[in-house]
């Protein structure tokens, strides 16, 4: 065996550099947004505005930190959206430009509907401006933003459908990356998409929710374990740059 034929081996399996960092920042994106949700877990009760307001202040400093996780996994979701454009430029840059764009409007979408998580905040702070307002109101109305927050989260879900469905297309037209995983995110984009009719996805948020997320899931551990055949992200980058 040559030493020419052992180092394309070596390169076919081996994780390159850049399939590496994408990796570990989807991973570290994972690990916050789950974060987030285990530290405010069970402080919103949608059928009780007294309760959710009560569960908030006094667990003002866990709600705080949940709000501060979920912004950063929203940056990190930004800087995922970057890795995603280099990684996928030379199979369609197009294409790639696209997914990017859509996943950074749905990320905007997100970071602007967290601002909703300082409402309870400055509703119960009682500042003299809230005197026209009595608390049963004013708890009314912090349920009802975080209920519009929600609203907001379906917005993004669909911005983020597309640019899972596009992935998955760059996947499926890639030669570095299995067409499963390809298969998996256009699924999940195209289950996002049902978000466009509320009430359809309400009821097949069951089904919707996991296909999601395992996509998302078994792309990040490929990335992170496999990598990408390095070979082949090298003849598309090099017929990319021909081509242009």
């Amino acid at each position: 065996m040559t030493s020419d034929t052992t180092m394309e081996r070596v390169a076919e399996a081996w994780p390159s550099p850049q399939a590496r960092i994408t990796s570990v920042v989807y991973l570290a994106y994972f690990l916050t947004v789950m974060s987030a949700q285990f530290l405010m877990k069970g402080l919103i009760v949608s059928t009780d505005a007294a309760a959710t307001a009560n569960n908030i202040l006094a667990h003002e400093s866990l709600f705080r930190m949940g709000f501060a996780i979920n912004l950063i996994a929203t940056a990190l979701y930004i800087a995922l959206t970057a890795l995603f454009y280099n990684l996928f430029k030379p199979v369609n840059r197009l294409l790639a430009l696209l997914a990017a764009f859509f996943s950074l409007v749905g990320c905007a979408v997100q970071a602007l509907s967290y601002v909703v998580y300082l409402a309870p905040f400055i509703l119960m702070g009682g500042a003299p401006y809230l005197s026209a307002f009595n608390l049963g109101q004013s708890q009314a109305l912090v349920l009802m933003l975080l209920k519009l927050r929600s609203q907001a989260e379906q917005i993004d879900l669909v911005f983020f459908g597309f640019f899972d469905l596009l992935i998955g297309c760059l996947i499926l037209k890639s030669t570095f990356l299995p067409r499963i995983l390809g298969v998996l995110m256009a699924l999940a984009g195209l289950g996002w998409l049902i978000f466009l009719f509320p009430p359809l996805a309400n009821n097949l948020s069951r089904y919707i929710l996991p296909l999601g997320f395992l996509a998302e899931l078994f792309l990040m551990l490929w990335l992170l374990v496999k990598g990408v055949n390095v070979r082949r992200w090298q003849e598309q980058a090099g017929a990319s740059g021909a081509r242009q």
